[in-house]
């Protein structure tokens, strides 16, 4: 596995149209992807898309490869219990691992070890290995339980990033608001991108009082 491969896990979790976006980004900056997708995800692709995303993985990602121009084999896609997949191993660590949307249900799993899905196993391969985990949390409130589970793997060393877009780029559209989360994610890959302004940069904000 290359050393600039990165893997990107969409769960059951609301927002999966930052998972995509990150996708895009992560394809137009030239990663190859090791991508998987959980039985509940695909469900919320259908209801919050109007993208026909097939079922099986070779297809799936056939069908990102042709939307966001790929290179042949730049996106690899997993199902969930394929363990013979390289994000299953430390062998195979890829550089870092983006799971986004997060769903709670995720975050305990990863917290406590269970592995019972590979999204869960190339998690935790990612921990035991020192690379870098992001998990962009949906869910409001948090509850006891997830916030122990989040500072558990802080604790481990990976990123806690909510999905809480931020409004003083005086967003305009849905589009601004994902591509502000999808920048965070984006600027702890060390991935350069253009998705919005930055605080203090060309604004107001900047100048002095």
């Amino acid at each position: 596995m290359a050393a600039s491969d990165l893997a990107l896990a969409l769960t059951g979790a609301s927002g999966v149209q930052y998972g995509i976006r990150l996708l895009e980004c992560m394809v137009r900056a030239g990663r190859r992807v090791h991508l998987m997708l959980s039985r509940p995800a695909q469900v919320v692709l259908g209801l919050e898309t109007d993208l026909a995303v097939p079922g099986r993985p070779v297809e799936i990602a056939r069908f990102f490869a042709e939307r966001f121009d790929a290179e042949p084999g730049q996106i690899r896609c997993y199902g969930p219990e394929q363990w013979t997949a390289p994000v299953a191993s430390g062998s195979s660590v890829p550089r870092a691992m983006v799971v986004c949307p997060c769903s709670t249900a995720t975050l305990s799993a990863v917290a406590n070890g269970a592995s019972r899905s590979l999204i869960e196993r190339a998690a935790d391969v990612v921990l035991k290995e020192r690379r870098k985990l992001v998990l962009v949390i949906r869910e409001t409130p948090f509850s006891e339980v997830h916030l122990e589970n989040m500072l558990r793997l802080a604790h481990m060393g990976a990123v806690i990033m909510p999905a809480n877009p931020a409004f003083y780029h005086r967003p305009r559209t849905v589009d601004d608001l994902v591509d502000f989360m999808a920048a965070r994610v984006l600027d702890h890959l060390d991935i350069a991108h253009e998705l919005g302004p930055r605080w203090g940069a060309g604004s107001a904000h900047g100048e002095d009082a």
